[in-house]
């Protein structure tokens, strides 16, 4: 088994976006780490979450406290394997093989392979990319030479993971609330206070903290962003205590605690007036890696439903051979492969804005945070539906942990609150139309990519964008409560037009089924009510798209 061998549309999918000497490499690289992810890691990723738990060590024999979390020696290894990869440090730096710097596309291709097997595994790698974004941008030098070159180690050098520590119990998403404080008793900084919800605590080499200066206003704006070191040159820990360790329901692969910091030594990060603006940043790459590990939800669900209804009989048949299972697979499949076409067509736009890149404009940048929140929503809520549709797939079997299908739905759920809640990004959206016209450059940029389409699945795509226009200019006079309350219906529309866009470009290629997946995305994206349906596409389609091989000229499966 390979996660990576058996989906030959996604390697597809990276030949386009990669140059021809960077895709032989990346090729290579990720058909091996899909045959590791579908195997040892797979193997190590269902051992720790039923008997491997990461566990708090609070005291040592004498009573002191050590604060030290223990994860079993597969996820030891699965660290390794992970970052030794390139998944982090790559991006940053030199793929020794190729002379030259990895790229996002490449990393996230890593992590969606990674959260096929557990997403548990992959929230370290957001953390640790956003901490290895936050020193290489905004970092003095002195800073960056004392952690990055940790922080993006490929095996050369010991490995410091990172965090992101934002959440308070008093702040939750109202960060502007938090009051963990930064002293400045001579030279350097000294936070002291608490922070709720920190994954990754104890595993950890470097936390990104967000503190509020002695004198600092309040609010977002008196925030600033500090490097902390878990521990101490010496190997102590960095006045820095663990109280508990979260008992969640799902990812339980990585450790979330409860931090206190009692005088930790810190180093400030980039201005000191713009902590919070700097994570907003690194929110923006996590929110990234959300929408990829939900994409990696979704495969392996899809995957496994698929699987189990091509080899389970009940009836006399195969329970594939009934039009409702085909019905669901296909509809599966079909969202499953737009939805990945449209990030991993997008990363582009990103690298741009993230790196500023020259060319770089204000609608880019614009445009990027908005796709973020529209990307990150759906695919959150649909890592959700899809492990709920391969449960059922499964029936009673679906629910037995036995099978890797209860725990699929564990992690998704996370997914939906972690980076913010379809409520936080709808607020986004919202945020993001007023104050820089976000949905008119929406609109702007739909109308030019189908500019010179036309035909009968065009049509519900041109209705839709009217449809957003009539919403805009209804909003524009609405009161707040009523932006407010239909924040998340926008969100909702402009993403199904974003989707079908995509599904109308793949279908140009000539492929014939690219051109029944787009059917099949589109009217079951613009349907309406309940009328009687002659054609059954989703049956009548069904070989075709479940089965994901490409016209053997074009075939990359090795």
């Amino acid at each position: 088994m390979n996660f990576y061998k058996e989906e030959p549309r996604f390697q597809a999918l990276l030949k386009e976006l990669l140059d021809e000497e960077f895709f032989k490499y990346a090729d290579g690289e990720l058909l091996a780490f899909g045959e590791k992810c579908a195997n040892e890691i797979d193997q190590r990723a269902r051992f720790t979450d039923r008997e491997g738990q990461p566990k708090l060590i609070k005291f040592d024999a004498y009573g002191d406290d050590i604060s030290e979390v223990w994860v079993n020696d597969g996820y030891r290894k699965t660290v390794e394997d992970s970052y030794n990869t390139g998944i982090v440090g790559y991006v940053h730096k030199n793929i020794p093989e190729l002379g030259r710097r990895g790229n996002y596309i490449y990393s996230y291709a890593q992590g969606y392979l990674l959260s096929q097997t557990e997403a548990g595994f992959y929230c370290p790698v957001t953390l640790t990319m956003a901490t290895a974004y936050l020193l290489d941008q905004y970092a003095s030098q002195e800073v960056k030479e004392k952690f990055l070159p940790h922080v993006l180690s490929t095996g050369e050098t010991t490995l410091y993971e990172g965090a992101t520590f934002l959440t308070e119990r008093q702040g939750g998403s109202d960060v502007g609330a938090n009051v963990v404080k930064a002293v400045q008793p001579a030279a350097g900084y000294k936070i002291y206070g608490e922070k709720y919800f920190a994954s990754n605590a104890g595993m950890c080499g470097v936390a990104m903290v967000l503190a509020r200066k002695e004198g600092a206003p309040s609010g977002t704006k008196g925030l600033t962003l500090f490097a902390v070191p878990w521990r101490k040159e010496d190997g102590k820990l960095n006045g820095i205590k663990i109280r508990r360790l979260k008992d969640k329901l799902g990812v339980r692969a990585v450790p979330s605690a409860e931090v206190e910091f009692e005088g930790a030594e810190a180093y400030v990060v980039g201005d000191p007036t713009k902590g919070f603006y700097y994570m907003m940043e690194a929110l923006n790459l996590s929110r990234v890696c959300n929408t990829v590990a939900s994409l990696g939800i979704m495969r392996r669900a899809y995957r496994e439903a698929r699987e189990y209804a091509l080899k389970r009989d009940a009836f006399g048949k195969k329970l594939a051979d009934f039009p409702m299972i085909k019905d669901s697979l296909v509809k599966m499949a079909v969202k499953l492969e737009v939805q990945t076409r449209t990030v991993f067509k997008y990363l582009p736009l990103f690298e741009k804005v993230m790196r500023n890149e020259p060319g770089v404009t204000e609608k880019d940048i614009v445009l990027n945070r908005l796709y973020i929140a529209l990307l990150k929503k759906e695919t959150a809520e649909q890592a959700v539906h899809f492990a709920h549709e391969a449960i059922e797939m499964h029936g009673g079997n679906g629910y037995i942990e036995d099978f890797v299908t209860p725990r699929l739905l564990r992690d998704a759920q996370v997914l939906t609150v972690w980076e913010g809640t379809a409520n936080i990004l709808g607020l986004e959206v919202l945020r993001l139309m007023e104050k820089f016209g976000a949905g008119e450059l929406f609109l702007q940029e739909m109308k030019e990519r189908i500019a010179g389409m036309n035909g009968k699945h065009f049509q519900p795509v041109r209705g839709g964008i009217e449809q957003l226009e009539k919403l805009l200019s209804s909003l524009q006079t609405a009161s707040h409560d009523h932006k407010t309350f239909h924040s998340k219906r926008v969100a909702e529309l402009m993403v199904r037009i974003f989707e079908s866009v995509n599904a109308l470009d793949y279908a140009v290629s000539g492929d014939e089924r690219a051109e029944k997946v787009m059917e099949v995305y589109i009217e079951e994206t613009w349907k309406s009510g309940y009328e009687f349906k002659d054609k059954l596409k989703p049956v009548d389609y069904f070989h075709e798209i479940v089965n994901e091989s490409i016209p053997q000229e074009k075939s990359l499966v090795k």
